[in-house]
């Protein structure tokens, strides 16, 4: 198959597990670990101010991108790969009386459809090691910022290689078998011409969301057994080796969790 198709299927089945009632059940409405609770702090790391246009790559049914309006009084535009999750995020929008202030599109983020230096910032939580071509992502994030703009990503990292376990397409979808190193992180958003300002680790919250993963999926499985539940889209099995294996890999150090916060160079012009 070639390498086109295979990123395309990567961002296909990344769409459908995010769309799906399991994702929300496994991982809350925020769908990254630390919720709004790190979503707030990346925000303020980034000093949003009041007024200013920022991007929420990867929105899914715009969870943080609502918030963010509400909380920075900043003007947030979504986009999405999935369809169903860009419905759900302009419902949620307009219901949180914010459809003239946050609006969602359909996207990608390796072609992101915004001019060049149109937007003051741009956030991407859990989903930059997702991205099949890293490179053309961190590229578009950085083209469509202003000078000065600011880049805001938090996304699962790693020390040293994983095991068998979480090296599956299923491990690809979940955050897990592409994480990467920080220092990694770092040098290509450095590739593409950001200057990144910190690096702020918050492995707790990995640790918190994948116990809390693993207590569902073996409910779930005790009332699969029981015949009180029954389960469409997912391998069970795998799941909960899956969490089982992230779990222990984050115990171990090997997993952990950070905050990025890079600036494009250039004047910074405040509205």
């Amino acid at each position: 198959m070639p390498q086109s198709a295979v990123g395309e299927r990567l961002k296909a089945c990344c769409a459908e597990l995010y769309e799906s009632d399991w994702a929300r059940l496994l991982l809350g409405d925020s769908l990254h670990p630390g919720g709004l609770e790190l979503t707030e702090r990346l925000g303020s790391l980034m000093e949003l101010n009041q007024g200013e246009r920022v991007l929420d790559v990867a929105a899914g049914t715009g969870t943080s991108a609502i918030f963010l309006a509400n909380r920075f009084d900043v003007e947030v535009v979504g986009i999405d790969y999935g369809k169903e999750s860009v419905a759900a995020a302009s419902v949620a929008a307009v219901g949180a009386g914010l459809g003239d202030q946050v609006r969602f599109g359909q996207g990608d983020a390796e072609r992101l459809p915004y001019d060049e230096g149109a937007l003051d910032a741009v956030i991407c939580e859990c989903a930059f090691c997702t991205f099949p071509d890293k490179a053309a992502a961190a590229g578009e994030f950085f083209r469509v910022l202003r000078p000065g703009g600011r880049l805001g990503l938090s996304d699962l990292t790693r020390t040293g290689p994983l095991t068998p376990e979480l090296d599956g397409l299923l491990a690809w979808i979940s955050c897990i078998a592409d994480a990467l190193p920080k220092a990694e992180y770092v040098r290509r958003l450095e590739a593409a011409g950001f200057s990144v300002d910190l690096v702020e680790p918050h492995d707790e919250a990995l640790q918190r969301t994948v116990g809390d993963v693993r207590t569902k999926l073996l409910t779930a499985e005790l009332f699969t057994k029981l015949k009180r539940l029954e389960l469409t889209g997912i391998d069970l099995a795998e799941a909960t080796n899956l969490a089982r294996s992230a779990a222990e890999a984050a115990r171990d150090g090997k997993l952990g969790y950070s905050l990025l916060v890079a600036r494009k160079p250039g004047t910074v012009t405040r509205k």
